[in-house]
């Protein structure tokens, strides 16, 4: 089953959020400041972390940069009871992939974290009758799990292996998280079409409601792998006032698949 490392100082919270997880089917290891986290993490890599921004020790965003080092594709929900959008942006570029303000709804807390489980290709094993979790999620349209979909998809010098879970530019390997991932596979899968936050996050997050800025801030994070210049972007081009669009580059220029 799918590990899970729960970060957080405060003892009523964590036991809440461990129980509901271990109730969907989820191991669940509890660390109570930065310190232990990182130890914890080093011993027994864990599949996901539900992480605190305010730890004594070592602050969430340092606990985040240094497990992101130590493991680019690392699952990260950040947990916070700040909740100013300036602080989920600065979760966010630092690099969790979803972000849940306290007080937060445990099912969906159970929910979001069996999402990113999920995408990363962790088991998941729902516990039978576990109240307020479901059995399964919908799976996202257009991506790999579609029968007779590719192994690999290729842009310019980019080559997206699907079964691998890995993506190569020009021959070297990018280190994208799971979300990044995602977002990259479904661009790739829908070129030339723009989309709106709101459908990005009904595609890729699999979220009905939730934060744009959590679109908005991947975006920029995935230009950064995969532009030669974020600055001035000519693949995950912004269309101003409606959403995004991936511009395929031609066949021709760079593949990688030893063509």
């Amino acid at each position: 089953m799918a590990r899970v490392l729960v970060i957080d100082d405060d003892a009523t919270v964590a036991q809440v959020v461990v129980a509901y997880l271990e109730r969907a089917g989820v191991v669940a290891e509890h660390a109570a400041d930065g310190p232990a986290a990182l130890a914890a993490a080093a011993e027994n890599p864990p599949d996901a972390v539900v992480l605190d921004l305010m730890l004594p020790g070592i602050d969430g965003l340092e606990v985040c940069r240094r497990l992101r080092a130590a493991r680019a594709d690392l699952p990260v929900l950040m947990l916070t009871a700040r909740g100013e959008e300036e602080d989920r942006v600065l979760g966010l570029e630092t690099g969790a992939d979803d972000y849940v303000v306290k007080p937060f709804s445990p099912r969906e807390l159970v929910l979001r974290v069996q999402s990113l489980l999920r995408r990363a290709g962790a088991a998941v094993v729902p516990a039978a009758g576990a109240s307020g979790t479901r059995a399964s999620l919908p799976p996202v349209e257009g991506l790999a799990s579609a029968q007779g979909a590719p192994s690999a998809l290729y842009d310019g010098d980019l080559r997206l292996d699907q079964a691998a879970h890995r993506v190569l530019r020009s021959g070297s390997e990018l280190q994208l998280t799971v979300r990044e991932f995602e977002l990259l596979r479904w661009f790739l899968t829908h070129p030339g079409q723009v989309h709106g936050r709101e459908a990005l996050m009904r595609g890729v997050w699999g979220w009905e409601y939730g934060d744009r800025s959590t679109v908005t801030v991947h975006v920029r994070r995935l230009r950064e792998k995969v532009e030669a210049d974020p600055s001035r972007p000519t693949r995950l081009v912004t269309v101003f006032g409606v959403g995004y669009r991936w511009d395929a580059t031609p066949p021709a220029a760079g593949r990688e698949d030893g063509a």
